[in-house]
């Protein structure tokens, strides 16, 4: 086994939040414990235990879903040294397609359940997750949502935990840009919409607790010229821009933001998704400064090389979403070593247990089942044609731990 294991026992400095859904610890002292495990070998007769993995494979979030996927099989096979098996209990893994509908995930889980199946892992929407949520609290099984940011999965039950950042991180970060939040003024620059709405209020409660002062220009979803609302942004003078957009329109209202001078004139600020978006801001690339959860070249440990070298060597292309896959496997493992599916004993070993992953050091908080860890400040520079992301910062976990839930 390559975990290294330690019990989570500080506290942790909470900021206000809600949810985000972008693009995408005060000071923490763990103590160490000697073993990564509670047993050192399975309770009699238990020689396999079942995962059920539900992700997007087909549908609008399948590309999520398949990086979700292929860090997961990385990091099951990194946790077990290649075995797919831990203290004698051989993990068999079943893979369903949620197709991004909660609807089809339910009935995918209530399946796996009914066959046994007493771990699931796994989706990239929040819709999706919140269902499986509700299914792994009402048959008393473990559930490790994927990707999936929203807040409202930290803390929903005793059941539920989460191998990814959630959007209160994601704002926290933005709020890493201005030295000292006390004081200034932020202004959301969003869509009209339940999104962008989400976004105000989430920087108003996370970054507005801090001192700043928020205001918010929201922009029908249907208006394609940007030239006015530009013009609105300037007009607030704010210190920080916090841009929360989604779409088609995307394209025109980077480049009216370019045009007008905003990104000139006030530090601009947006979440940096998947590689495919990379080349979306075109000109105004090297002016905004992006927060970001994960990309290939911004941890430099052992695990991270060994996450990026098994997906490439596997033919993937490690990305977003790859370390949520693989810290879920790392999850998985711990639990099994630990438990051997008895789920309360899973879920004791999995409370305040700090692992490195591929991002480094991640501690999931006992009380709420929150994932705190770093986070990234990065630019895009241009590379040819294209553009490729550049790390300006690590934005320590204590600085950007989301709320603690009740």
């Amino acid at each position: 086994m390559r975990l290294n294991s330690k019990v989570f026992a500080g506290s942790v400095a909470a900021v206000a939040a809600l949810a985000l859904t972008a693009c995408a610890p005060g000071e923490t002292t763990p103590t160490t414990t000697s073993s990564a495990s509670n047993s050192s070998s399975a309770p009699p007769g238990i020689t396999d235990v079942t995962v059920g993995v539900l992700t997007s494979q087909s549908g609008p979030l399948a590309g999520y879903g398949q990086q979700y996927l292929d860090g997961f099989k990385a990091g099951l096979d990194y946790a077990t040294d290649g075995t797919n098996s831990v203290n004698g209990v051989s993990i068999n893994v079943e893979y369903r397609d949620d197709a991004g509908d909660a609807d089809t995930a339910v009935t995918a889980a209530k399946e796996l359940i009914g066959s046994g199946v007493n771990i699931l892992a796994g989706t990239v929407s929040s819709g999706v997750a919140l269902a499986l949520a509700e299914q792994a609290d009402q048959n008393k099984v473990l559930y490790i949502s994927g990707p999936a940011a929203a807040d409202a999965i930290t803390g929903v039950n005793h059941y539920t935990f989460r191998s990814g950042r959630q959007s209160a991180q994601d704002v926290a970060t933005a709020g890493t840009f201005l030295n000292d939040i006390e004081g200034k003024t932020i202004t959301v620059f969003a869509q009209d919409t339940a999104f962008g709405q989400g976004n105000a209020a989430a920087v108003d409660a996370i970054l507005g607790a801090k001192g700043a002062t928020v205001n918010s220009i929201l922009v029908s979803e249907d208006v394609t010229e940007f030239t006015t609302f530009a013009q609105q942004v300037i007009d607030a003078k704010p210190d920080l821009v916090f841009v929360a957009w989604a779409g088609a329109t995307s394209g025109a209202m980077w480049q009216a933001l370019s045009q007008q001078g905003v990104l000139d004139q006030i530090p601009v600020v947006t979440g940096l998704g998947d590689s495919a978006t990379f080349g979306a801001y075109g000109d105004a690339s090297s002016k905004i400064k992006f927060l970001n959860y994960y990309f290939p070249g911004a941890p430099d440990n052992a695990v991270n090389t060994a996450m990026v070298d098994s997906i490439t060597a596997a033919g993937g292309a490690p990305d977003l979403f790859s370390p949520d896959g693989f810290n879920a496997a790392i999850m998985i493992v711990h639990a099994i070593e630990s438990g051997a599916g008895d789920v309360e004993a899973m879920i004791s070993s999995l409370e305040g247990y700090t692992f490195d992953g591929p991002k480094g050091s991640i501690t999931v908080r006992a009380s709420d089942h929150a994932m705190i860890q770093d986070m990234y400040q990065v630019q895009l520079v241009a590379n040819g044609d294209s553009y490729a992301p550049e790390l300006l910062a690590t934005a320590s976990a204590a600085d950007v731990a989301p709320p603690e839930m009740p």
